[in-house]
């Protein structure tokens, strides 16, 4: 079982190392459900060129003389600054330019463009790199505002989407041909601390974040990507105009004119994600990928379904089963904690591997407890009571290979006169006479709560307090005993029977193999038992008892004994105290 953990663990990191898109799929998804939902920074605000609007003023596109009102109002209203998240890329045919680019330059204000593939890209400047020259996303080209805007601050409003086509994270820097090009967030980073430049902070991996005087770094992924919290920003449109104090987001919500994306908290028009990035930049605990998010995902996968694994292995099911489970909520509560600091690792695939991992550690162990309690059954079956067999199964933690030390007590038989009886009689009637003899004593063993332990030849061993601890067995084995004796007598088969009966410490358990063994006992006490059971004809008696059995506080009151002549045994040094029973009247 343990050989198969390493298989496991490579098998299951394979999509994490590839990035396989069902497990990238599942991270983001995962993402979307645990980051922390903000309230908004009350910096910003979305205006809305509504439907109505557009109806109102005679059409879109809206004249640029119309535009350039719209800005004033809105600085006239008390914005700290307008994005307008629109392009410009022809004339005005009413000619309205030069006074919308001019009321453009009254207060912080950017305008977007937007990529279309063409390969011409927009100007590089202001960009400081700390670190190595690293590579960024590669712009694709962008679609050029009329020139009369050149001097326009503008900014690539770029939301590229994901595996599942969902927008979550966009750049705010671009690398082209000719060096960097700023995203519409960062120019609107840069207007509203009047700062020209903007720092990238690289290592061999890639960026670390961009830094705009006047405000926090800001963490990115190595290419340069934010992570957007879709942060719920007020709105207002060009009725209500309530912008006192906002950094205004200006876009059209009107049907047919912008496109809108999908992200994971629905359909948003362009200048909405811009909006959601903003503040997703002035966030505290703003979530982001680190480069070592890999590392530490793999990390995470093979700590936890390591530990797992060999929670079943070593524990059994049970407590397997419940450890398994506590160690799957600590990396569960372990992802939301990362997450909603802001790192964003991902468990969800570690989860799924967790349960994996464990539904196969259970199978095994399972499948090992099951042909443990088969091969009890077929070894026990026949000797035990089904009662004993049963709690075996259901416990068999004391068949372990090479067994424990124990206090018992033995049952030797063996049937007299076995010799002369074959002589006189056809091999099918000796087999059926000893059968019903081993059977009437097997029987009574079990009755007993005692274990039969073998048959040898037509002699069979018994064992009291093992494998299942038995009260008082010293008591049980010699009831047994003359039980025996009187249950032979009344079937009348022709045969007598010896029985020696001992009790003391024994190595008791599976003695073998780990592929092919037996439950037996061995020790000094043991062969006691056999060696009375033998000395039956020299003292005259059916029944031998050592001292050790009955020498015992809670031994039967309900068993008369006498004392027999003390006798040497082979192996004894010293002569053995043995008793017998005293016959019924």
């Amino acid at each position: 079982m343990k050989k198969l953990l390493l298989p496991i663990l490579i098998i299951l990191a394979l999509p994490l190392v590839f990035q396989s898109t069902p497990t990238e799929i599942l991270k983001l998804k995962t993402f979307d459900l645990l980051v922390k939902q903000h309230k908004p920074s009350g910096n910003f605000i979305i205006l809305n060129i509504t439907e109505e609007d557009v109806e109102r003023e005679g059409g879109y596109p809206l004249p640029r003389e119309r535009l350039a009102d719209i800005q004033l109002e809105i600085l006239g209203k008390g914005a700290l600054g307008v994005g307008w998240v629109i392009s410009f890329p022809q004339a005005d045919r009413m000619g309205g330019d030069a006074r919308f680019a001019s009321s453009l330059g009254y207060a912080p204000s950017v305008i977007a463009t937007f990529e279309n593939g063409k390969g011409v890209y927009p100007k590089t400047t202001g960009t400081v790199i700390k670190g190595p020259d690293v590579g960024g996303l590669q712009s694709t080209g962008i679609k050029q505002n009329y020139s009369a805007y050149d001097k326009v601050i503008q900014g690539v409003a770029i939301a590229p989407t994901e595996v599942d086509q969902l927008v979550r994270r966009i750049p705010l820097i671009l690398k082209n041909p000719t060096g960097w090009s700023a995203s519409f967030g960062t120019q609107v980073l840069k207007t509203l601390t009047n700062t020209p430049t903007y720092i990238l902070t690289t290592n061999e991996n890639g960026i670390q974040e961009i830094a705009v005087r006047g405000l926090p770094p800001v963490k990115t992924d190595s290419l340069g990507r934010k992570w957007i919290s879709w942060v719920k920003t007020e709105e207002t449109d060009l009725q209500e105009m309530n912008v006192n104090g906002k950094f205004v987001f200006v876009g059209v919500t009107a049907n047919g004119v912008m496109p809108q994306i999908a992200t994971p908290v629905g359909l948003l028009e362009p200048h909405k994600i811009q909006a959601a990035l903003a503040e997703s930049i002035l966030i505290q605990d703003s979530p982001y990928i680190p480069d070592w998010s890999l590392a530490a995902e793999l990390t995470i996968l093979l700590t936890f379904v390591t530990f797992v694994w060999f929670a079943l292995h070593i524990l059994g099911i049970t407590w397997g089963i419940a450890i398994a489970t506590l160690l799957m909520i600590i990396s569960g509560g372990l992802g939301y904690y990362l997450i909603n600091k802001g790192l964003l690792i991902d468990v969800s695939w570690t989860l799924i591997s967790e349960f994996i991992t464990g539904s196969i550690a259970f199978y095994l162990r399972f499948r090992q407890q099951y042909k443990l309690r088969q091969q009890i059954k077929k070894q026990f079956e026949h000797y035990l009571d089904p009662r004993q067999v049963k709690k075996l199964q259901d416990d068999p933690s004391s068949l372990v290979l090479g067994g424990e030390r124990r206090y018992c007590t033995f049952l030797f038989t063996d049937v007299r006169g076995f010799t002369a009886m074959s002589e006189k009689l056809e091999p099918e009637e000796v087999t059926k006479i000893m059968n019903k003899a081993l059977t009437i004593q097997a029987d009574t063993v079990k009755y007993y709560d005692g274990m039969v332990d073998k048959y040898i030849g037509d002699a069979m061993m018994a064992i009291f307090n093992a494998p299942i601890d038995l009260p008082n067995h010293e008591t049980a084995a010699v009831l047994c005993a003359k039980e025996i004796q009187d249950k032979i007598k009344q079937a009348n088969l022709g045969v007598e029977i010896g029985i020696g009966v001992n009790s003391g410490y024994a190595v008791v358990g599976n003695m073998g193999s780990e592929t092919r063994f037996d439950y037996t006992a061995i020790g000094d006490a043991v062969n006691l038992a056999a060696r009375l059971e033998s000395s039956t004809k020299e003292v005259g008696e059916d029944i031998v008892i050592g001292y050790d059995t009955i020498h015992v506080k809670n031994f039967s009151d309900q068993i008369i004994l006498r004392e027999l002549k003390s006798i040497y045994v082979k192996g004894k040094e010293k002569p053995i105290n043995i008793y017998t029973i005293v016959a019924d009247d």
